[in-house]
This record gives structure tokens, sequence and C-alpha cells, in this order.
């Protein structure tokens, strides 16, 4: 330590007093206490600490002294535990002043402290430009241009923005209805008889099919769709970022089939070589199905969903392993006790272990077609084996993706309050 004088140095944390040698504090565990060490002058000093004595050499820490004893005991006996009667966020923040961590805890306070973070709705990220929304007084004046971008910027990214933000998302919802309901009565028996026509009919019907009712509200939802798409891009900060984005390439993927089948009508005319591409066609209209995930972009739910599977990718892909790893051992099993062993009656289900491996699927996840069963007493008793293990691996990775999907629900809820107008009273507290 450069700073100060004497041989040793005294810690004074909320009234309690440490006295440690100098050496110590500089391979101290705590990172704000072994800074000290290497303080040049008063000012570096009183970054680390709020006060400081240098006749004394004291230094002044206006935290909470209770919950500084029991990180001491951490540091002499290496177990961290919650102090008895005080919330475990407050120990948290504690302990994030001092430079520890919540894996730092033991076991059994870790998972304390993560069902409170749940259950409090606590959020911790890193902290926005500018001060976010709360710091919008503290932020640099700019240019109007600027604002007016972020206004619009806001209105279409954030629907609980302002009260525009929430017209515009009330009506992109009704046109993603409107939309669906478009297209599941076109595959009515009534909307689809054209399509028996022959070939002139059916060309003349594809040219006119634009005029009718159904084309006209087709042509305005993706017309609506669009603009709004490219409005979005354009007031987006980063192009390359936006483009990336999963929903982005969701609605890209919705409207492209149609603009497609377009081209493809006007191109074709009435060449009956061409009009083999109707089936293409009626592929690329039906990929409109996509329109419903842009519901994601409005629904805290389904965003829930997609980044609970962002980031419970590890425990996906090991949910995979054991149905693969179950679906090798008693699809093999069930095809030599069914078909591979000469025991007088034979199931062709189960002639192949390709084909056996649709009926350990089935049986895993307890559907049961009843497509196919095993015939055997042996085979019998492999399948209710079958049964137990799916339900005993299915269910080993949930408790995982269930946490996970609790705390993506409150972080997105938080996240959505902090953009509204006002917090409502659910929030406080």
């Amino acid at each position: 330590m450069n700073f100060g004088r004497g041989p040793s140095v005294v810690l004074n944390v909320g009234g309690t007093r440490y006295s440690f040698s100098r050496e110590v504090l500089k391979d101290f565990p705590l990172r704000r206490v072994s800074r000290l060490h290497g303080c040049l002058s008063e000012q570096d000093v009183l970054e680390v600490c709020d006060d400081y004595d240098r006749e004394r050499n004291e230094y002044f820490f206006d935290r909470h002294s209770e919950a500084f004893g029991f990180i001491m005991l951490y540091v002499r006996h290496g177990h961290l535990r919650f102090v008895p009667h005080m919330c475990e966020l407050s120990f948290y923040n504690e302990m994030i002043y001092w430079g520890l961590e919540g894996s730092h805890l033991d076991y059994c306070c870790q998972r304390r402290l993560d069902d409170r973070m749940s259950e409090t709705f606590t959020y911790y990220a890193a902290e926005e430009p500018n001060g976010g929304p709360e710091g919008k007084g503290r932020r640099p004046p700019a240019a109007e241009g600027g604002k007016w971008l972020e206004r619009m910027r806001r209105t279409f990214e954030e629907p609980t923005s302002s009260v525009a933000a929430q017209i515009l998302a009330t009506v992109s919802i009704l046109f993603v209805i409107v939309s669906m309901v478009v297209l599941c009565a076109s595959t009515l028996p009534e909307w689809r008889a054209p399509e028996n026509r022959s070939v002139e009919e059916q060309s003349r019907y594809t040219a006119e099919s634009v005029r009718e009712p159904s084309g006209i509200i087709e042509a305005i939802c993706i017309g609506w769709f669009t603009a709004e798409c490219i409005v979005r891009f354009i007031v987006s900060k980063n192009k390359c970022e936006f483009v990336r984005r999963p929903l982005n390439i969701i609605d890209l993927l919705a409207i492209t089939p149609y603009y497609i089948s377009v081209l493809m009508t006007v191109f074709t005319g009435e060449n009956s070589q061409l009009q083999r591409a109707g089936v293409t066609l009626r592929v690329l209209r039906m990929m409109r199905i996509f329109w419903v995930i842009k519901l994601a972009r409005h629904f805290i739910g389904l965003q829930t969903l997609g980044l609970t599977l962002k980031r419970c990718y590890r425990e996906m892909v090991m949910l995979l392993v054991f149905i693969c790893v179950a679906m090798a051992i008693f699809s093999a099993l069930s095809q030599l006790l069914e078909n591979g062993l000469d025991l007088g009656t034979k199931n062709k289900d189960y002639a192949s272990i390709p084909a056996a491996c649709w009926w350990v699927i089935i049986s895993m996840t307890t559907v049961g077609y009843g497509d196919m069963c095993p015939i055997t007493v042996p085979g019998r008793i492999l399948g209710g084996i079958c049964v137990v293990s799916g339900i005993v691996l299915l269910a080993l990775p949930i408790t995982f993706i269930y946490h996970s999907f609790v705390q993506c629900y409150h972080e997105l809820k938080f996240r959505s309050a902090r953009y509204s107008r006002s917090l409502s009273a659910e929030f406080l507290n």
C-alpha cells in the first residue's frame, strides 16, 4: 500500500472496526478491500471507500455491518451464507459491493437467491446509454431528427411505450387475425371448387382472383405488413442486426411468398407447361401461416417461449440426447423380440429398427396411437419399461426449463413495464 502510514489498516464498516496488516490487503479475497493496496493518493482511496482518517489510518464504509461480518466468515472459513432475518436481495447487494458473486454462496443459499429473484421480478442488466427511459431529463440535447427516429423506433418496437404504439400494435394484431381467417377459409371446399377447373379456366381464375374479396383482403394485409417492415427497417439503429433478428426473418418469410406467387402468375399466363407451378404457388401461399408468429412481437407469453428456448438450448439438446439414446436401445430390443427371434409369431410392424423407432417415440411420450403394439409377452414387458423410462427421462430437464421460463417471463414483464408511461402497483410492490 502506497498511501497512508502505520503497519496496520483499520476498516470501519457500519461502526464495526476490523484491523489488518498492510501485507494482508494485497491478496485479500474481497476485491474492494484489496484495491486499497494499490491506492496512491487520497482521491484513489475515496473512490474505494466513503471516507478516510489519515491520522488513525482508518477507512470508513457506510455498509451493513452484520452482513460484512458474515462475509468475513467466508474470508476466514470459506463458507458464505445468508444473514438470518435479512432480505436475500439486500445481502446479495452487499456481496456485489465487496466483490463477491452468487457462485460464492453455499448451494442451499444459491437456490434461495434464485427463488427470491424470480418472486420479486428482479432484473439485473447493463445500464442503458443515456440513463434509459428514466434518465431522459439527464440526456444531452439531441437533434430533432434523432428524437423523431427514436420515437418512431419506440412506437414500432415497444407496444407499451405510448398510446400510439398500443394502437399500432392493436391494428397489426387485427390484420394478423384477418389474414389467418382468410387463409383458413380458403381451404374450405366451397373456396377450393375453382381449382378443379380446366387449365384455361384455372389460368383465367388465377388472374381474376386478385380482384375478388379474398384477394383484395389478402393484398391489403400484405401491404400493411410490407409497409410496417419497411418503416421498422428505416428507423432501426443497426440495419445488420435488424436483418438477423428471428422475428424479422419470419416477417420476410411470410411476406415474400405472396410477391413470388403474384410474379409467377403474371409471367406464366395461360402457358399450360408453366401452370404446373400451381402446386408451388399453393405451398408458398400456405407459408402465410408464419404470420401467427408475428403475434410474438405483441404478447409477452410468446416472447417468453422464444427466450426460454434460446437460453435452455443446452437442456433441450440434453433432452433430445436422452430420447435418441432410448430410441436406439428400445427400438433394437423391440425389433429383436417381436420380429428377430423365432418365437412362432412375427409382428410385421416391427420388421426393422427404423419402423420400431416410431413405436418408441409414441410410447415414451405416452401418446400411444395404437397403430402398432407388441404382441409377445417379452415385447409387452419391454413396452412397459419403455413407457416408464420415457416419463422419467422427459421429466429430468423439465425443472431447469421451468425455472428458466419463470425467470424469462419476469424479465420481459419488468422490461415492458420500464417502457410503459407509468408503472403499475404490481411492479412497485
